[in-house]
Formats: structure tokens, sequence, C-alpha cells
């Protein structure tokens, strides 16, 4: 759009610079917002924009300083580089079918660092420990810090993904198959994502309900930016968002590539996430640029860098970096000859080195540091990255994903540039890398360990006893129901409501209710227990003069009377894993509540009832026994479908 009259322009500008740096941001926002309310109340249609400038969301000001030693972090991410790498391709050397993947982990291995380094907590007796979904294609990587530790043998290096015998290490992170390492399986696309957040929900409703510390744990979630095109990935971030997870992050590698071809060729994933995020209330922090940009950035007073960002495409940045600073110089900064001046004094190769924020330690530590003390939202970062970054075979190219096998003269370069200290002779064998025990790098490697808890990933299998409660609370369940036939469903809220009263028991148990509970006849639990929200009710419900009416709670009631020692998890069909905590507390029994009936035994259709007795097989074997279905003249009429219905008028 054409500047009509730029010297206005510049003073609304100069103006709300003023306002920022005077009064701040919060007097800003409301000065826009009361602007914005002007004119819409005229009818005037605002520019729509819930994305933000293509840039990064922490500004250099106000960064986070990361306070370790740098280059000493670096020596250990090459050496865990190195021995992923090797990893993949010495299985693939014995039996070419393997596969594994090398790309991934080599565009996400500082996200990763970062983390392990500073902010990944190990349980222990003080602290519950975090929960990791680590994305499945950087397993090698995963494990390969894993033996650097001294935690896996090269013996079961050499068996990646042979691991059917017991000795070898999974493809994926698999609970089943190695029970003591990952806490979650998470390479089913999608599968990490929905299960972390329900996985937090219930920390959350720990934390409220006083088993847990509140505050401390994290859930950490690794997702790859073509994951996010599974309707699992983003299916339940509005709950996420709605219920105030702020004890969750989403970390999202957007390296702009899927298995075999671009994300968003002619588009932006980043943006596009940005906005899919932020309107379900999530916290949003891009990490899109290094702190190579941050000079440039500096420069860019008439905003024409910026508005070259914007314009360019991800099939772009791809080009970008899969050819060499020339072409990105003659094709990015090319596009604008004021930019084309602007890196005149920059050779081919500086420009080569304008590094993205994924593989900038500096921007990676600022965004998790501003996530773990972000309050009342979940956070996703989106951190841009660059697929098989440093493997020199295909690095940001469509083929990047499918890399089994690394060159020599790739090797060579890899070795270079990461500074392994191997020699040519010793490439082609790809021996793993592991320093001495008493050298500077395994020092730092254990220190930084040993101030979160101790190792990671690791999977507590350790047990809490629950107490059992005396057979004569449910005495009213086993005298029987007498003459009167009740439904299993209501002979099971029976059972549930005793067992809530227990002092020791009841306060465990956390019953999972699914959606339609009053249907199925489980509304005397909204009464007794109460429907868990994080807010508790802001509300009176509409059935608040009956009996059984909605009630939804926070917590339970203070005075602890033990009819109120629980309340009810409500999820809509949704089946999830909950990894037990650490914490002794926060043991607990839980009850999913799904029962369906026939619905000739649901309250409210009637009360016929069957003159023979149940099969012991029940409803299953009802539909093939001829004498057992229901008799044609009971049944509901369907209507055909175009047929007139009576009551089609009044629905």
């Amino acid at each position: 759009m054409q500047d009509l009259d730029p010297v206005e322009t510049q003073e609304w500008l100069d103006a709300l610079e003023s306002v920022l740096d005077k009064e701040g941001e919060d007097r800003a926002h409301y000065l826009m917002t009361r602007m914005g309310e002007l004119a819409t109340r005229t009818g005037s249609q605002l520019p729509y924009a819930i994305t933000t400038p293509y840039r990064n969301t922490i500004p250099v000001t106000r960064e986070a300083r990361m306070p370790g030693d740098l280059f000493m972090e670096r020596r250990i991410r090459s050496i865990v580089r190195w021995n992923a790498l090797a990893m993949v391709m010495r299985a693939n050397m014995q039996d070419p079918d393997l596969g594994g993947h090398i790309s991934t982990f080599a565009s996400s291995a500082t996200l990763y660092d970062i983390g392990f380094n500073y902010f990944f907590q190990a349980p222990t007796e003080e602290h519950g420990g975090d929960l990791i979904y680590y994305q499945g294609h950087a397993s090698p990587g995963i494990y390969a810090r894993a033996f650097l530790e001294g935690r896996l043998s090269e013996e079961q290096m050499l068996k990646f993904r042979q691991e059917v015998d017991g000795q070898g290490l999974s493809s994926y992170p698999h609970p089943h198959l190695m029970p003591d390492f990952w806490q979650f399986p998470t390479v089913s696309m999608g599968l990490g994502p929905i299960t972390a957040i329900y996985q937090a929900r219930f920390m959350k409703y720990l934390e409220n309900r006083g088993f847990i510390p509140a505050g401390k744990q994290k859930v950490w979630c690794f997702i790859g930016d073509g994951e996010t095109d599974e309707p699992e990935t983003l299916g339940a971030i509005s709950l996420a968002g709605r219920e105030n997870l702020d004890n969750l992050i989403f970390v999202i590698n957007c390296n702009l590539q899927r298995l075999d071809g671009p994300v968003r060729g002619n588009a932006k994933i980043i943006q596009e996430l940005e906005g899919v995020f932020r309107g379900a209330n999530w916290n949003v922090n891009k990490v899109i640029w290094g702190r190579m940009w941050d000079p440039l950035f500096a420069q860019d007073h008439d905003g024409r860098m910026q508005r070259r960002m914007d314009q360019a495409i991800d099939g772009e940045y791809q080009n970008y970096k899969a050819k060499d600073g020339a072409y990105v110089r003659k094709h990015f900064f090319g596009a604008d000859p004021d930019l084309l001046k602007r890196v005149e004094n920059l050779s081919d190769d500086e420009i080569w080195k304008l590094n993205r924020g994924g593989h900038d330690p500096y921007k990676v530590y600022a965004a998790y540091h501003q996530a773990v003390n972000h309050k009342g939202q979940p956070t996703v970062i989106l951190a841009k990255t660059i697929k098989g970054y440093g493997t020199g075979a295909g690095e940001g190219k469509n083929t990047a994903h499918n890399a089994k096998k690394v060159d020599i003269e790739s090797l060579k370069k890899f070795r270079d540039r990461f500074d392994i200290p191997l020699n040519d002779s010793q490439l082609e064998e790809l021996p793993f890398y592991r320093p001495a025990e008493d050298s500077a790098e395994m020092k730092y490697l254990r220190k930084c360990r040993e101030k979160l808890g101790g190792h990671l990933p690791q999977r507590n299998r350790g047990t809490v006893s629950i107490p059992t409660p005396p057979l004569e609370i449910l005495k009213s369940v086993l005298d029987g129901s007498g003459d009167r036939e009740i439904s299993t469903t209501m002979a099971f809220g029976r059972i549930l409501a005793a067992m809530v009263k227990d002092k020791e028991l009841g306060k465990r148990i956390v019953p999972i209710l699914a959606d339609e509970a009053r249907t199925f006849g489980m509304e005397g639990m909204f009464r007794q227990l109460g429907i868990y929200s994080p807010v508790g009710q802001l509300y009176e419900p509409v059935d608040r003069d009956q009996v059984m009416y909605y009630r939804e709670e926070r917590r339970p009631d203070p005075s602890g009377r033990p009819e109120r020692s629980g309340c009810i998890l409500l999820v809509h069909r949704c089946g999830h894993r909950l990894q037990r905590l650490r914490h002794p507390d926060a043991a607990g029994l839980h009850l999913l509540l799904d029962v369906r009936l026939p619905a000739y035994r649901r309250p409210g259709l009637g009360s016929w009832r069957r003159p023979d007795p149940r099969l012991p097989a029940g409803r299953h074997l009802r539909a093939h026994h001829p004498q057992r279905r229901r008799p044609a003249a009971r049944r509901r009429p369907q209507p055909h479908p175009g047929q007139h219905h009576p009551q089609l008028p009044q629905l």
C-alpha cells in the first residue's frame, strides 16, 4: 500500500514510540485498543492480524543471558552430533533396510542441548521431575547423549533398531521396549502433542488439589513442523489455552520440511502456527533469527529488511540454505537495491553464516527462560532451523529426511565444521567418540545434569501402595438391590460413591468422567464431587434448584468433608496415557467412567424389561441371537431418509 502522507505517518509512529518509551507497553496497548474500538464503531474494517512480523518475539534488549560456557557446550554438542550420525550410518552399513534418521536431530540438536544443560529437571526427592515428549525421529541424538554420559554401551549403540532380543535400542521412544529409559511413546504423528496436553492438565489438577507443589514440574513436547498437519497435534490446543496450562511447553522444530518436500512452500508455516496458537490463547515465542542478524536489524530504521523477510516464503527460505551466500545476496537482499547496499561490506561467506534462531544457543536459552517463567498460558516456541544442518548430505534439500548415509567428503566437512578429533583414516570406520572421564567436557556434562537432579530420559517404574478400605464400605451394594432392578451404571455409581467417602482412599480417586454422564445415570457425581475446573464455577448453573445440579469446582471443600474428597475430570471421548508422578501424594486411582448401555436400559427411554434372563456374554450376543432381540413393535420408528417426519417442523 502506498504511503500518501509520509510526514503524517511518521508523526503517528513517533507518538507511539514516545508512549512505549515513557509509559510502557500496557499504556500503548490500551491506546491502540481504544482506537480500534472507535474505528469499529464507525464501521471501518481494521487490518486483520493475529500474527506478528517475521522476527524473534523477544527483542535483544530483553533476552535472558545464558550463564554457561558457550564453547564448551558447542564441543559437547558436536560430539553428540557425531555419535548420532555414526550410530545410524553403522547400522545401515550392516543392514541397509534398518533405516533411521540423521537430519531431524541435526536440525534440533541445539534445542535439546539447551534443555538438557539448563532446563530439563530430573526427578528428585524435592522435585517430581519434568515430563518430556521427544520428537520420535530425533531419538538417535538422545541415545548419543546417553552414550556420552555412560548410560548406554557401545554394544547397545551398535544394535540401533535391533531391539527384539532386548539388548538393542528401539527405533523411536517406546517405554515398553526400553522401560527404564523412555517415559512416553511419541513417534506416531500427533500422539505426543495430544497426550502432553492431557498430561499437563492432569498435573495442573494435582496442583490445584494440593497433591504436588504448584509451578515446579513442566511438560515439554518436541514436535516437527510437518507433524502439525496431523489432526491430533493441534486438536486439543484450545483446551490447554482455555485451562491456562502454564506447565506446558511445546517446542516446534520448524525446519520447513516434511518427509520429502516443504511443509509450506507457498506460505510460512511459522506465521501460520503463530496465528493458530495465539488464537487458542497460547503464549507464542518465535525464534527465527540468530544473533548474526542482530546488527542488520539494528540498521533497519526504515523497515525495509523486515518487509523483505515478511514477503519471502518458505520455498524461498529453503533455497537460501540449500545454495550459498552468493545466492542469498542476489535473491534475498538483491530484491531491494537499498538492502543490497547494506550488505556490500559483507563477503558471501559472512552472508552464508547469518544463522537461524534454532541453531543459536543464546536465542534458544532466552526463549526457554521466558517459557518456564511465563504464567497463565501454555507456551509454544517456534524455532526456525535447517533440516540436515551440518551433515552436508542434502542439507536443506527435499531429500534430507531420507538421508541414511553420508559420503566421505561430507564426513570430512562435518568433522572439520564441528572439530571432531578424528583423522581421515578413522572416518571410514565411523568410530564412536567419548572423551576421557576426567576431561573438561565430561566434567562439564556431569555438572550440568547434577544441578538438574540427574540423567534424562529416565522412567520410574516404582509403585506406591494405596491403602485398601474395609469391605464393609460396600455393604449396601453387596447386599443387593432386593426387588428393584438397577443398571450396571447405577451399581457402579454406588460403589464409587462409597469409595470416595473413605478417608484414605477417597482423596486419591480421580474419576475421569466421559461426556454424557447425566445420560448414563452418573449425575450424582456432579453434586457429590464437583466437575473439575481450574477457575471453579463463575456462574449460577441453570439447574441450581435441582437436587443433582451441575457443579464445577477447582479443588475440594477446605473443610475436608469426605463427601467432597475429589473432583471429576471431564473428558470428551479422548483416551490418554497418564504418567504416574514420582511424588507419593500424587498416587491415585484413575477410573474411566464411560459405561455404554443398550438403548432400552438407559434412563428416560421407557420401562420395558426383557422377560428372559441375561446371558453371561451380555449384549455382545444379543445382536446374533434371534430370540434375544427386542420385538420389532417396541423398536423406535426410524423415518426413511427424505421421508416427511411429522415432528420435523417442531425441531
